[in-house]
């Protein structure tokens, strides 16, 4: 189980375009790493937006975004093309970068169980080290808590 404070897990996934992005790569600059279950989904759908209208704070503070979900790079261009999404969502098809974070398991939806993301993020400083985890995300406000914990 990852804790505040714990170097993150690097990876390397593949971005809507099928680009491999690696963490690890992204040293120097704050990141914001947030699990979703789906793309296109209502609460995935305001998270997003959420980050999306708040884009040109993280810019201006020279932090990255990156969405990380189970979904393949086609479904995540359509997500990103309906709703205008400006930063980077990741392919965890294989669960890989999901599993090393701990965000993958079982998840009540509606009184069913699927097996998918927990909606987690975590803030990763510019030496690579996690600052903050948010286990509880508020969807339509989660832009104005990230940017107020980094």
């Amino acid at each position: 189980m990852l804790k505040e404070g714990d170097q993150a897990p690097d990876f390397t996934a593949r971005d809507a375009n099928g680009a491999p992005v690696k963490l690890s790569d992204l040293r120097g600059q704050k990141v914001v790493l947030y699990f979703y279950p789906k793309d296109d989904t209502p609460g995935c759908t305001k998270q997003a937006c959420s980050l999306r209208d708040s884009h040109t704070d993280f810019e201006s503070r020279g932090i990255k975004v990156l969405g990380v979900s189970l979904d393949d790079e086609t479904s995540h261009q359509a997500f990103a093309g309906k709703y205008n999404l400006p930063f980077t969502l990741l392919a965890d098809t294989d669960r890989t970068v999901s599993e090393a974070y701990g965000t993958y398991g079982a998840q009540n939806f509606g009184g069913q169980t699927f097996m998918t993301n927990a909606r987690k993020t975590f803030l990763i400083d510019d030496e690579g080290k996690i600052k903050k985890i948010f286990d509880k995300v508020n969807v339509e406000e989660h832009a104005d808590e990230v940017l107020k914990a980094f």
